[in-house]
């Protein structure tokens, strides 16, 4: 196997490069031979061992596809290529990026389905494919990544049960699956396993059955919101105990009952709290 450098890391950016296209030909002008790669816009690179170890291009009107040269970008810590005009698949070669923390590829045209080889990824922390046109089912393998904080995959065209067992990524501080077309029962147990979370945002899916009762163990939730689902049944007790919640978002979905008496004890922080659409009385 060929040994990686500095010169390898080169190559592959070289290779990013080549299939790329931007309005002011920033990385054609930039990106070059004469100058360290280490030098070069949006490349950072180690202080021990010169290698490059984040890949930040954000919000610079790039278009093209993500080469599988990337993948050899073996000390890469953080890729961010968000809000550009990237397109394709995703390359199985950046299921190699073993030392990766942070995954950004928010609003680009990005396809296909979400590849189970993220799974691979044991170190990411944050990963944010929101806004971006990819479909099928969310994989099972995002179990293991076992530090995930940020799970975004809002505004995708994604379908059918999200898997249990994201829900018990106890890591996490942020799931976002907005407007897809997820559809299922969430986990009743779903947060006895999240002590962490602070948003959750599930709005704008095809989610059904009840609002699961153990949702005041997510003692730590700032903002929580099922609008336009299908959920059913009454609005469990358990929430009073969200003494952090700062919005509550319930609306347009199928719920009936009495409002809970707990519900006051949300009013210290609780800013916004919307229940339309339901049958819901007070008592």
């Amino acid at each position: 196997m060929t040994a990686r450098n500095l010169n390898s890391d080169q190559f592959a950016l070289l290779e990013f490069k080549d299939r790329i296209a931007g309005p002011q030909n920033v990385l054609a002008n930039n990106w070059t031979a004469s100058t360290s790669v280490c030098n070069w816009i949006g490349v950072s690179c180690g202080i021990l061992h010169k290698r490059v170890i984040a890949l930040n291009l954000t919000s610079m009107n790039l278009r093209g596809t993500i080469p599988p040269h990337l993948g050899n970008l073996s000390f890469l810590l953080s890729l961010d290529l968000s809000s550009n005009n990237l397109y394709g698949l995703l390359p199985k070669e950046l299921g190699q990026l073993h030392r990766l923390k942070i995954l950004r590829l928010s609003l680009n045209s990005l396809n296909g389905e979400i590849p189970s080889w993220l799974g691979n990824l044991h170190r990411v922390r944050r990963l944010q494919m929101e806004n971006n046109n990819f479909t099928g089912t969310i994989p099972q393998t995002l179990v293991n990544i076992s530090n995930l904080e940020i799970l975004n995959m809002g505004f995708n065209q994604l379908f059918g049960q999200a898997p249990s067992s994201i829900f018990k990524i106890s890591s996490l501080k942020f799931i976002s699956l907005f407007r897809n077309s997820l559809s299922g029962d969430l986990p009743n147990d779903m947060c006895q396993h999240l002590p962490k979370l602070e948003v959750l945002h599930l709005s704008l899916n095809e989610f059904s059955g009840s609002i699961p009762s153990s949702l005041g163990k997510c003692s730590n939730l700032k903002y929580f919101s099922l609008y336009f689902n299908q959920f059913t049944g009454i609005i469990p007790r358990s929430i009073g105990n969200l003494t952090r919640l700062e919005e509550l978002d319930l609306g347009l979905n199928n719920l009936e009952g009495s409002l809970p008496n707990d519900l006051c004890h949300l009013c210290p922080k609780l800013e916004g709290l919307y229940l339309d659409a339901n049958e819901l009385s007070v008592g």
